[in-house]
Parts: C-alpha cells; sequence; structure tokens
C-alpha cells in the first residue's frame, strides 16, 4: 500500500505549515542548550517529528495503520522537502510583522 494522495497533500501541508512556523521550533531548540550543540538540527528534528506526528495521527483517524512501505515513502517526502526546512530555519522567513518600511527618500522636494 502506498501513501493516499489525500494522506501525502496533508503531509505536504504540514510541511508548509512547520516551515512557516520554523522560528518558534528554533526558540525552543533554543532552550536545549547546552544539551544540545545545534541548534537547526534541534528545531529541524523538532520539525520532522511533529509532521511525523501528524502522518500517524492520519493514519490512526482512517482507522489504518502505515505500513513499512509507506513509512519509507513518508521518509522520501521529509528527504525531498529537507532542504526547504534546513532554509527556513536558517534564514526565517519574513512575516507582515517585519517587512521593512518603505524608503521615502522618493518624497523629498
Amino acid at each position: 500500500m502506498a501513501i493516499s494522495k489525500e494522506n501525502k497533500d496533508f503531509i505536504e501541508s504540514l510541511i508548509d505549515y512547520y516551515i512557516s512556523e520554523s522560528e518558534a521550533y528554533t526558540q525552543i531548540a533554543e532552550n536545549f542548550v547546552p544539551e544540545v550543540e545545534s541548534i537547526p538540527d534541534t528545531a529541524f528534528g523538532i520539525i520532522t517529528g511533529c509532521v511525523y506526528s501528524g502522518f500517524l495521527q492520519a493514519y490512526q483517524n482512517q482507522q489504518q495503520t502505515p505500513s513499512l512501505e509507506d513509512v519509507r515513502e513518508f521518509n522520501e517526502i521529509i528527504k525531498n522537502r529537507a532542504a526547504s526546512i534546513k532554509k527556513a530555519i536558517i534564514e526565517p522567513i519574513k512575516t507582515e510583522d517585519t517587512k521593512e518600511e518603505p524608503d521615502d527618500s522618493e518624497e523629498e522636494d
């Protein structure tokens, strides 16, 4: 059995969500210093763990158990998105609140 399109779409949406919230997970990882050596790696682990938990919950909600093939496919999805996740951790996405102010130099007379 392979992961259904519906579940793949759900996994992708989870990854997108956690990418958008990567700063929060970086802050959580910072709380583990000095026990952890790498904040980005710890944040990556937290995010992938959350996505994996969501993956398992989706199967449970459908009263199913993921097969070994499903877990391997899930791992491949994470592997394919790993660079995007890491980039979001290292270079957080700017939100509306952190946009730069417009340049007022053009208004000078």
